[in-house]
């Protein structure tokens, strides 16, 4: 045990190029993937349920019909409103993980990682090159920020404004459009699957078609084995 507490999911961290168990990297991309699913909840429930609340008590029989001869009831109805404070707070949660996964001293900060790496302790480990690994979380840790900004675009909007002392971005709607939100969790929810139920990494695919193009110069001599 005190090991897994020393070493988390690495061979050894003080390595130069570190390596980390793959199995826990899929246990973990499994928890992790609990936040696009949830966000995708919250999203079908903003665009798809009833968006209008009626107040039950307010109703009451206006003695009036209509052309059809069905009675007219007057009520009081309110349009619902979103507060994506806590969502926003999962996807900070979200961009944490992303970020200190990129790093060995930072890594003993993920409680996921902690996680895993003791769920995988009884199963023979697989090691991979921390490099790819890293590149796949950079990615993940963009769709995350556009999906902060999506759930967020009065604040960034009113930032950016600030920074520029120019109104380059409206504060009173979305300026990213309407079904980036959903296109976004889709994306993470499969990159994240595929990672945790097939073991296929699409960031460290991104990563050895990048080597092969000569933009990266960080081959990862494992991953082009398989």
């Amino acid at each position: 045990m005190s090991a897994i507490f020393k070493q988390l999911w690495f061979r050894n961290p003080k390595e130069s190029s570190p390596y980390i168990n793959d199995i826990a990297v899929r246990i973990r991309a499994g928890i992790l993937l609990i936040i696009p699913l949830y966000l995708g909840l919250v999203l079908y429930d903003v665009s798809y349920t009833y968006r209008w609340v009626v107040d039950e008590a307010s109703i009451h029989d206006t003695y009036e019909t209509n052309w059809d001869g069905q009675i007219i009831y007057s009520a009081e109805v309110l349009r619902r409103t979103y507060d994506y404070t806590v969502q926003t707070w999962v996807l900070f949660y979200a961009l944490f993980e992303m970020l200190v996964s990129l790093f060995v001293f930072t890594s003993r900060l993920s409680p996921t990682i902690l996680i895993s790496s003791l769920l995988a302790k009884r199963m023979p480990p697989v090691y991979k090159p921390l490099v790819v690994k890293r590149f796949a979380w950079v990615i993940g840790a963009s769709l995350i920020t556009v999906c902060l900004v999506f759930f967020n675009p009065d604040t960034v909007a009113t930032w950016v404004n600030a920074i520029f002392a120019t109104p380059l971005l409206p504060t009173d709607e979305n300026f990213l459009p309407k079904d980036t939100g959903i296109v976004m969790v889709w994306i993470c929810l499969s990159l994240m699957w595929l990672e945790a139920i097939l073991g296929f990494c699409v960031g460290c695919q991104v990563h050895h078609l990048l080597v092969r193009l000569g933009i990266v110069d960080k081959p990862c001599d494992i991953c082009r084995s398989e």
